[in-house]
């Protein structure tokens, strides 16, 4: 039999997915399944996206520009510097989603054995992204306790080496919900112009940011033009998670001429998901006011309801729509499948992420495990009821 690559062997499991079977054989039982493990909003993407598609009269579906159509990328400028982000149409790569978009980026800045530091829990994508790409993960520790706030900078110098590439951040982060504030963002601004790296940031929840707190961009920052990269995506913005649009801005030539080569091998992106990201850039600020205020609710409720079960640990998220809660079990694997496989309350379960999948340290995050506030307040209620009998009985 043909071998298969040690890359391929490598590539991690997605934590997110890899129960989907479990699920679905639970839903075949009957069993209704609360979905807290992934970040699908059940909110309405913008009608104004939908309603280009519907409405357009296209004759030919044809190939887009690699690096997606002028009048979409000024359109997007135009956007970014609303948001305090002065870039121009020549600064973006239109992307097909931000899985594309973290791809191409590692693939211009790293060769097969470079490194990428970056802190941990992480979308755990990452791992998948940089193992595609022969690049190793450096993970710096962020703790629970501490909020998942930015670890100290003679963490992060402690781990650099001639083979450090870049830092790459997730801004509000996904999975732990946590902001870095415009402290943080200077402390990284000083580590990687010391050392001259690319600072990557994955910036896709920006949108949500919660107790008035400001989001502070990477491409802000004055004195990053040549190391700043941001990293983002339609998906969660406007709840276009099946669009597949992305981007990749950067003030770099270098590195977007670099990235728009990889944009030529694929071709382009797909030209309706294009049309519908356009129209979707005018959207009102009414909407976003609407979604924050339902996500807030949607916290509040489930921080709530979680703080009253003994022995969970929950962060305090103040950014996009997930948070990381240590539960009274060792292995949150075990335990998200034995939800599904073994237990239900009145013909009702939940499913979870396990954290261990946003860690590339070994043994860290296994009594941990990322939840998505993605439902209403009725339903996460109902959830955290089933979690709470759950832990009683598999800790019984």
């Amino acid at each position: 039999m043909p071998s298969i690559s040690k890359k391929g062997i490598q590539m991690p499991e997605s934590p997110i997915r890899k129960l989907v079977p479990f699920a679905e054989d639970a839903k075949k039982r009957g069993t209704k399944v609360y979905h807290l493990n992934i970040g699908q909003p059940d909110i309405k993407t913008p009608q104004i996206a939908l309603d280009a598609v519907k409405n357009n009269d296209i004759q030919t579906l044809a190939y887009a520009r690699s690096e997606g159509s002028e009048e979409y990328r000024t359109k997007l400028a135009n956007y970014y510097k609303n948001n305090n982000i002065n870039v121009t149409a020549n600064n973006i790569v239109i992307t097909t989603g931000g899985s594309e978009a973290l791809l191409f980026t590692i693939g211009s800045v790293t060769d097969p054995g470079d490194e990428i530091i970056i802190p941990e829990p992480f979308y755990a994508n990452y791992n998948g992204f940089s193992t595609a790409s022969g690049v190793k993960v450096v993970p710096v520790i962020s703790k629970i306790e501490d909020n998942f706030a930015l670890p100290k900078i003679e963490e992060f110098e402690k781990l650099i080496t001639k083979k450090t590439k870049a830092i790459l951040i997730c801004n509000p982060g996904n999975p732990t919900g946590y902001l870095y504030s415009k402290e943080e963002m200077e402390k990284l601004k000083q580590i990687v112009l010391k050392h001259d790296l690319y600072l990557i940031a994955d910036e896709v929840y920006r949108e949500f940011t919660y107790d008035g707190l400001q989001h502070t961009s990477v491409l802000s920052i004055d004195g990053l033009e040549e190391n700043a990269i941001v990293i983002d995506s339609v998906s969660k913005r406007y709840s276009m998670c099946g669009a597949r649009i992305g981007c990749i801005v950067s003030k770099n030539d270098a590195f977007i001429k670099t990235a728009i080569k990889f944009a030529q091998a694929r071709l382009s992106p797909p030209t309706y998901a294009l049309i519908a990201s356009e129209a979707a850039l005018d959207t009102p600020q009414s909407y976003f006011d609407e979604v924050i205020e339902e996500y807030v609710g949607r916290k509040d409720t489930l921080l709530n309801e979680l703080k009253k079960i003994e022995g969970v640990v929950v962060g305090n998220p103040k950014g996009a729509f997930y948070c990381v809660v240590e539960l009274p079990v060792k292995d949150s694997d075990h335990f998200a499948q034995w939800l599904l496989e073994k237990f239900h309350l009145n013909n009702e379960t939940v499913m979870v992420a396990p954290a261990s999948g946003f860690y590339s340290t070994p043994g860290e995050g296994k009594n941990q495990v990322r939840i998505a506030y993605v439902l209403n307040k009725k339903d996460l209620i109902r959830s955290v009821e089933i979690l709470g009998a759950a832990l009683k009985q598999y800790n019984s």
